[in-house]
């Protein structure tokens, strides 16, 4: 069964979909099939591996409000092993159509439950809201990661988010997780980046994961190509980046997976 993990953050600016985007791409390189779900309805996503947004007919909107089964509109990237579910502009007026509907928090989950089992990895570019369409996403995954930027507002509007989160967990998901808090836009060479770095780690600790995107210009100028920061420039620091979040991510679902079958083993011995 796949993991399906929202990326999140109210903010706009922190580099949530260049982190859906190439953590779903970095996933796949390292041979896991992935699908990325552009749950956004400005669908830079879509867009951001290659596609014209004008010439997607059904996406997102039309498996959640119209039933349509997920396999017939999911895309091939040119990322070998990655594909996507894309989103296009009529995403917008999900929230309205959704809003009298019974189960409305759980329907991108219903959708998304179709073709679970066909990936190993799921990762969901939320809006930058914590609207009913974000709200879905999180109902919808297992965990969550939180991109967070090395600048001066980083935790502004980071406590509501998470009381969100915890919203979801206590009413909706219960199996919600915080897959880890990611830290993006990092320059080393300037104090303030290094002080928001260490005021994070001390108090999100264990959560924050050990890598950190740098600020990266191919890696800012990939999305204007239709391209991953993987097939744009392999070599480049933002790839190397991405492909070490993406080995972190594995490494925590592998230990994860261990832990759970030791439980159910002493279950059993018990």
């Amino acid at each position: 069964m796949g993991k399906i993990i929202a990326i999140a953050n109210q903010k706009g600016g922190v580099g949530k979909t260049t982190t859906a985007i190439n953590l779903a791409a970095a996933l796949a390189v390292l041979e896991h099939k992935t699908l990325l779900v552009d749950a956004d309805p400005q669908a830079n996503a879509t867009s951001g591996v290659g596609f014209d947004l004008k010439k997607i007919k059904a996406g997102l909107y039309e498996c959640i409000i119209d039933s349509v089964l997920p396999k017939d509109v999911i895309l091939a990237t040119e990322t070998p092993n990655l594909d996507l579910l894309p989103a296009h502009i009529d995403l917008v007026g999900a929230e309205i159509e959704m809003i009298n509907l019974p189960n409305r928090e759980k329907m991108m989950k219903a959708a998304l439950a179709k073709i679970k089992d066909d990936y190993e990895f799921l990762i969901l570019d939320c809006s930058p809201s914590l609207g009913l369409i974000t709200l879905n996403a999180l109902t919808a995954a297992d965990s969550v990661i939180i991109p967070i930027q090395c600048e001066y507002f980083a935790l502004e509007g980071l406590g509501k988010l998470l009381q969100t989160v915890k919203f979801v967990e206590e009413r909706l998901n219960p199996d919600l997780e915080m897959e880890g808090i990611l830290l993006t836009m990092y320059d080393g060479r300037l104090n303030l980046c290094n002080q928001v770095v260490e005021e994070v780690k001390t108090y999100f600790q264990q959560i924050v994961f050990d890598t950190m995107i740098h600020r990266n210009i191919k890696l800012s100028e990939a999305p204007s190509f239709g391209k991953t920061i993987i097939m744009h420039d392999a070599a480049s620091r933002g790839s190397l980046n991405y492909l070490h979040l993406a080995r972190e991510v594995l490494q925590k679902n592998k230990m994860t997976r261990l832990k759970q079958t030791e439980k159910v083993i002493n279950l059993d011995e018990n």
